[in-house]
Formats: C-alpha cells, structure tokens, sequence
C-alpha cells in the first residue's frame, strides 16, 4: 500500500558539539513534523549529523516516533533515517524500525521516501501491515 501527502517540519538545531582538524563538524537536530494526508500523524525526531570542509558533503542518522493515523488505523512506529551528501548527491533511507509498530500499526513495514521541492515537503510511504504472530 503507498500513503502520500505534504508534512510541516519544525527545526531546533543544537550548537555543534565537536569538531576535528580538517572541518569536520557533528551536530544535534531535534525535529517536529505533523503530516498530512494518508499518514494524519505527527513525529518528533532526534539527529545526529557530520558536515565535512567539502561542500556538499555530509551524513545523518536519526530516529522518528510517529504517532496517529495511517489510513485510519491508529497507533505508533518508529523510523529509522540514513542520509548521505557525497558532493551534492544525495542518497537517504528511511526505514520502520521492525517491530515498532502499536495498536492497529502492529505488523507496520515500510520504507519512506522525501521530497523537497521549493522548500516544501512531502511524503511517500510504501508500506505492509501485517498482524504479528
């Protein structure tokens, strides 16, 4: 099954708390998304990020709660981010946690694709749900 909609993102960047010789810096972001759409939800979401001197270049890992409704079945999951920017090309993961998934999301598997266009988002979530055992 595909969910897809636009999402609200609201940032709250920490200072960067480490850097090493040649550029490197690592950051801290925690996210507030609200979702639209199929996926009638919202998140909160902790990022760990390093930047490098190279423009362009860069990866982040993070993990999403999303609570609320997908298709009208309510509950939880977790998503599980992994993006990299290897000079401009960006290559991003986005994953349920397996197993995450409460309520009537219990059996949730999917991965999600995001899109930025013009500065606004949106979401495209291919999932399974299945019950568990």
């Amino acid at each position: 099954m595909t969910a897809s909609g636009p999402f609200d993102v609201k940032m709250n960047p920490d200072p960067s708390y480490e850097t090493a010789d040649g550029g490197i810096v690592l950051g801290r972001l925690s996210l507030a998304k609200e979702f639209h759409g199929a996926l009638d939800a919202t998140s909160v979401v902790q990022m760990l990020s390093a930047g490098t001197a190279v423009k362009g270049s860069a990866g982040y890992v993070a993990i999403e709660l999303v609570a609320g409704r997908l298709d009208g079945r309510a509950g939880t999951f977790v998503l599980q981010h992994s993006g990299t920017m290897n000079r401009g090309e960006a290559s991003l993961t986005v994953s349920v946690v397996p197993d995450s998934g409460t309520g009537e999301l219990a059996g949730l598997a999917g991965t999600m694709a995001i899109d930025i266009v013009a500065g606004a988002h949106s979401y495209r979530f291919d999932y399974t749900l299945t019950r568990p055992a």
